[in-house]
């Protein structure tokens, strides 16, 4: 079982955000959608998402001006923008307010997945499949795991907790927010079995790779 993506769409377009939807959902995705931008977070620096999908045109704002908002507040959250205007100022304009990527409708549903999926592992800080933690490396399409040249048997679960891990190393992830995004369905696990995965991730990794920050949650080392 591997941890579900979470995505936050801002589309008015009635057809289009109802078919984006559908996709999502076929490629095992999660989506919260909205159609106006004051439906739209302030910030999206402490919300659970993996990516934005923006829309530029809203009937009550444009995305440009929420992308910079999000900026501003220090949010690094990929954003990829969708809309209808094709002419290279737009598109700059975009790129250079902060975008990660600009998808010009209409476009392929199979395009969009794919580029959803790359600006992802971009912001993980991954440039490839094969994400290298020093001796650690993984890759999350096939669930590998790799530790000085050696395969590493993981179940999906453990695997699920390492890939959170990984996606910030050296950086602290709550027991929380481990718990939300490790569970398939979206529902949110106890914390005591996610304790209970990574005491048993330590042993196949090794006990110095995750670091236990107490009454906060874990932190792969690097």
């Amino acid at each position: 079982m591997m941890p579900v993506m979470k995505v936050l769409m801002i589309e008015d377009d009635l057809d289009l955000g109802r078919g984006l939807l559908a996709t999502l959902k076929a490629q095992s995705i999660q989506c919260q959608w909205i159609r106006r931008a004051a439906e739209a977070p302030d910030s999206c620096a402490a919300l659970d998402y993996d990516c934005v999908l923006l829309d530029l045109s809203l009937p009550d704002g444009q995305g440009n001006d929420l992308l910079a908002r999000w900026r501003r507040t220090g949010s690094r959250i990929p954003v990829l923008i969708m809309t209808a205007r094709s002419r290279l100022e737009d598109k700059l304009t975009g790129l250079d307010g902060g975008a990660d990527d600009f998808l010009v409708k209409p476009f392929a549903p199979a395009e969009l997945i794919s580029r959803l999926r790359a600006i992802v592992r971009r912001y993980a800080q991954q440039a490839s499949e094969t994400w290298s933690l020093g001796p650690l490396e993984l890759r999350p399409a096939t669930r590998a795991v790799r530790l000085n040249g050696q395969s590493v048997e993981l179940t999906p679960r453990e695997f699920a907790v390492l890939k959170e891990l990984a996606r910030t190393p050296d950086t602290v992830v709550s027991k929380e927010k481990l718990s939300q995004r490790v569970s398939p369905l979206g529902e949110p696990i106890d914390t005591a079995v996610i304790e209970v995965h990574v005491c048993n991730l330590r042993k196949k990794i090794g006990a110095s790779r995750v670091h236990t920050i107490r009454g906060v949650g874990y932190l792969l080392a690097t």
